[in-house]
């Protein structure tokens, strides 16, 4: 189906209202605006492949409404930016997801896996990609490119399913229930301005007041973005908001001195900005954004991640999970570092799988050696009790 009119949306929406899940995405432009261009929407079900296509369709809130149904799953694959553009439209993100991308990853795919590996992998399928870099704003759309649309739901059915089943199988279909309920909460979604800042990079040699303008300053770039609906480096790029805080100019010839301030400043937008880089210099001590400064990490911890790396990679393959998913190296020099709160190696899933035996092995409860070239983990306090070997 190729959905062009209110009539066809109509007959689309009844024709699926009943169903478990529907399998969804979206193509989009996003390169010139700050908000994505919605292009075309791609629908499947086990009985229906269809395409929606916005924009020649006045009024798509029909589907709009059917995919904030409770009652349907919704399955995307790396689905973020198509949840981002639905909170956008309606203000409600669709709900509840099934993302299988994310749930590939606990099925023993590598992490970030590509919707064409799957579909190879578990259907048998080998995707045509030649129209990946299609201006989707374009009408009338090709054949090829109808069809290549089509495809990126087509066989997300099967594959849903079959991820499923694995998980459930496995019982770990409640793994995944943290990262589907951060892709649905509209938090995820919200730009807050005066937190934009924390984006950029080189900004911890910036002094306090000169962070407080830098806050100001990314703030009205955001703003100014959603105004014109322009790319945020359109408005001005990154390199020049932070030397804009780190000279507080403050007349229109000393920001215009700025390397790459002229080139992107219209002549009415200099004001708005040297207002907020006064407001940046106005801010009150208390009123002066705090980086987060993370411990330092002690020089002797590499000997220690190193066995814990060791230790990570044995339970990743004997459960069948990607290493960095279950834990990154990063983490790993955190938690041997003593950083013990806020990580997701002690949290949920990976605390059962990993997190409490890391603590273990930091705490020298547990210990590690080679037996005829396979790893042995066991306990220190019951040497013939906890043994596992790879």
């Amino acid at each position: 189906m190729y959905v062009t009119d209110a009539e066809g949306l109509g007959q689309l929406v009844e024709s699926i209202r009943d169903v478990d899940f529907v399998a969804l995405d979206t193509e989009f432009m996003r390169e010139r605006t700050y908000y994505a261009r919605l292009c075309l929407i791609q629908i499947a079900t086990d009985e229906i492949t269809a395409i929606v296509d916005p924009m020649v369709i006045d009024d798509i809130d029909p589907l709009l409404d059917l995919l904030s149904d409770t009652r349907i799953t919704k399955v995307l694959h790396a689905g973020s930016q198509d949840l981002e553009i639905f909170w956008h439209l309606s203000g409600r993100v669709p709900a509840p997801v099934f993302d299988t991308q994310i749930a590939a990853t606990l099925a023993g795919f590598p992490t970030q896996v590509g919707y064409g590996v799957l579909v190879n992998e578990i259907v048998g399928v080998s995707l045509d990609k030649s129209d990946t870099f299609t201006d989707w704003s374009r009408r009338p759309l090709s054949g090829t490119q109808i069809e290549y649309a089509l495809n990126d739901v087509r066989y997300l059915p099967e594959v849903y399913r079959e991820l499923y089943g694995r998980l459930g199988a496995d019982g770990r279909l409640a793994w995944l229930e943290p990262d589907f309920d951060r892709l649905v909460d509209p938090a995820t979604y919200e730009a807050v301005p005066e937190e934009q800042f924390r984006r950029l990079k080189r900004i911890a040699s910036l002094k306090p007041q000169q962070l407080g303008v830098l806050m100001k300053v990314t703030a009205w770039r955001e703003m100014e973005a959603r105004r014109r609906d322009v790319p945020r480096r359109w408005v001005i790029g990154d390199e020049s908001l932070v030397e804009i805080a780190r000279r507080a100019p403050r007349d229109r010839e000393e920001l215009a001195a700025i390397r790459g301030v002229a080139e992107k400043l219209t002549k009415s937008s200099y004001k708005g900005l040297l207002d907020a880089i006064e407001e940046g210099m106005s801010l009150s001590q208390s009123k002066i954004p705090k980086l987060e400064r993370r411990r330092r990490r002690a020089l002797d911890v590499e000997g220690a991640v190193d066995l814990m790396v060791a230790l990570v990679r044995l339970r990743a393959k004997e459960h069948d999970i990607a290493t960095p998913l279950l834990a990154s190296r990063s983490e790993l020099e955190l938690l041997a570092a003593g950083e013990r709160e806020d990580t997701p190696l002690l949290d949920g899933w990976r605390r059962s799988i990993i997190g409490e035996e890391l603590l273990e092995l930091l705490d020298g409860k547990r210990s590690m050696r080679l037996v005829d070239g396979r790893l042995v983990v066991e306990s220190c306090d019951e040497s013939n009790r906890g043994e596992n070997q790879v």
